[in-house]
């Protein structure tokens, strides 16, 4: 038979190990819906004007705000220039076919937040060639919306750092890699 002292303390550890599960789970519920917050979209980059930069980049809507994350892979070590492009074609050898920067409220280049609204700054190649894509920005939206959308648009990586600053391009020079941002 079991004592009450030891029926009393086994009750005990059950309803810690019950809130625990309990709290687990909760915390559990709330993250998922923080991740599904709004829609997503990806964008595959592709090698463009002799260059071995390609990988993935992944938008997500957060309220007002949209995070862009990602892996890029064969970039030469340094900031390279990083904007959403006008048209979602990337066929050109150069990646030309892109247009010029998505700048829907006709605004003079600059950094993030403060320029066209594709103008999302540098990304940073390590001396291996990797660089890892983890930014939140306003003005854009995972969407098809005329004013703010970001859907069937080019993501590029430039050739060159982005000065932040020189209008239309920030000379980022040569596209070294562009792709398509498609809805998931």
């Amino acid at each position: 038979m079991t004592s009450r002292g030891g029926l009393s303390k086994w009750r005990t550890v059950v309803s810690r190990k019950l809130y625990v599960t309990i709290a687990l789970a909760m915390l559990c519920g709330c993250a998922k819906v923080g991740t599904d917050a709004g829609p997503t979209a990806t964008a595959e980059l592709q090698p463009r004007s002799g260059s071995n930069v390609h990988g993935t980049v992944r938008f997500s809507q957060a309220g007002e705000r949209v995070r862009i994350t990602g892996e890029l892979t064969g970039g030469t070590p340094g900031m390279k220039g990083f904007h959403i492009h006008e048209k979602g074609d990337c066929s050109a050898p150069d990646a030309m076919s892109a247009a010029g920067h998505y700048n829907p409220a006709k605004t003079k280049h600059g950094a993030p937040g403060a320029g066209h609204a594709g103008d999302l700054g540098n990304v940073t190649f390590d001396a291996a060639g990797n660089a890892h894509i983890d930014k939140t920005v306003s003005g854009i939206a995972v969407s098809r919306e005329p004013a703010r959308g970001i859907v069937g648009r080019a993501v590029i990586v430039h050739l060159q750092e982005d000065d932040l600053k020189t209008d239309p391009t920030g000379n980022a020079g040569g596209r070294a890699a562009c792709g398509v941002i498609r809805e998931n």
